[in-house]
C-alpha cells in the first residue's frame, strides 16, 4: 500500500492505494508534500480495475446511509457527506482523473472555499487572466499563445472566492501542459469568455450577464439544491468582484495588447 501527501490549493490530501502507476500519477501531476503531521483535509482510498473505458461524461447520482455515489462507466466514488473521506474506484488514469475534479470540486463547493471552473488562466504582471468559453473556443489556444508567461491552468481553473478577495491557485487538473513549479496563487484580475474572431475586440459585460455564462462552465454535478445555491452565491461574489468580458481575439498573441 503507497501513501502520498499532495497538495491543491490551501487543503492537504492524502491519498493511498496498491496501484503503483495510479499513485504515480499523483507524483507527476500534483505537488507532494513531505511526511507532514497535520490533519489531512480529504483522506482518499484508490482502487483499480472497475468498470470500463470511457463511455461519456454522465455521472449518476446516489445518496445513501450518509455516503453519497457519484457512478460514470469508468469510475465510482463513495464519499462521505462531506467529502472529506472517499474511497475511489476507477478504470484507468483518465478515469481516476475525472473523479478527482468532480471529488475536489464537490469538497470546495460544500464548505463554500471556492470553484474549479472550466477554463485557463495565465498570469501577467502578478496578476491572474481567467480565459472561459464554449468547447472549442481556443481556452487552450490563449493559454498556448500566452507563453512565456506563466500558466495557473490550461483547463480547470481553481479559485478561491471570499468577499475580500478572489484568488487563483495553481491547478494540477491539466489537460495538455504539464503543471511545473510551486504551489503558486495571486489575484485574480479579469475573466474573458472567448471568441475567436478575424479582429481583437475586448467588450465589457454586465455583472449578470457574465453571471448567467460562467454557470455552466463550473465543474459541478448539481444534486443538492443547498450546494447548487452555494455555487450560484460563489459566483455572484465573484462576478461583483472581477471585471468580466468578452474577449473576440486573432489566433495570435496580440489580444495581450487589450488586457496589459
Amino acid at each position: 500500500m503507497d501513501t502520498v501527501h499532495v497538495r491543491i490549493g490551501e487543503h492537504l490530501m492524502q491519498a493511498s492505494g496498491d496501484s503503483l502507476k495510479l499513485m504515480n500519477m499523483f507524483k507527476k501531476s500534483l505537488i507532494t508534500s513531505p511526511v507532514v503531521y497535520e490533519q489531512p483535509d480529504l483522506i482518499i482510498h484508490i482502487r483499480e480495475g472497475y468498470g470500463i473505458p470511457f463511455v461519456d461524461y454522465e455521472v449518476d447520482i446516489t445518496k445513501v446511509a450518509g455516503k453519497i455515489l457519484f457512478r460514470r462507466a469508468d469510475y465510482l466514488i463513495e464519499a462521505a457527506s462531506d467529502y472529506r473521506n472517499a474511497f475511489i474506484y476507477v478504470q484507468d488514469e483518465l478515469a481516476l482523473k475525472h473523479a478527482l475534479i468532480n471529488l475536489y470540486s464537490s469538497f470546495i463547493v460544500s464548505n463554500n472555499w471556492g470553484l474549479l471552473i472550466h477554463s485557463s488562466c495565465v498570469i501577467e504582471d502578478g496578476k491572474a487572466h481567467i480565459f472561459a468559453g464554449e468547447s472549442g473556443a481556443g481556452k487552450s489556444t490563449a493559454a498556448e499563445l500566452s507563453y512565456p508567461r506563466e500558466l495557473l491552468s490550461d483547463e480547470a481553473t481553481l479559485v478561491k472566492i471570499t468577499a475580500d478577495e478572489i484568488t487563483v491557485y495553481n491547478s494540477p487538473f491539466r489537460s495538455e501542459i504539464e503543471m511545473k513549479g510551486e504551489n503558486r496563487f495571486c489575484s485574480l484580475a479579469s475573466i474573458n469568455i472567448l471568441h475567436q474572431a478575424p479582429h481583437n475586440q475586448r467588450i465589457t459585460l454586465r455583472k449578470s450577464n457574465g453571471l448567467l455564462l460562467l454557470m455552466d462552465k463550473v465543474f459541478y454535478w448539481a444534486h443538492d439544491a443547498k450546494e447548487t445555491d452555494g455555487i450560484i452565491g460563489l459566483l455572484k461574489i465573484l462576478a461583483n468582484g472581477v471585471p468580466i468580458y468578452e474577449l473576440h481575439f486573432q489566433k495570435n498573441d496580440t489580444f495581450w495588447e487589450l488586457i496589459s
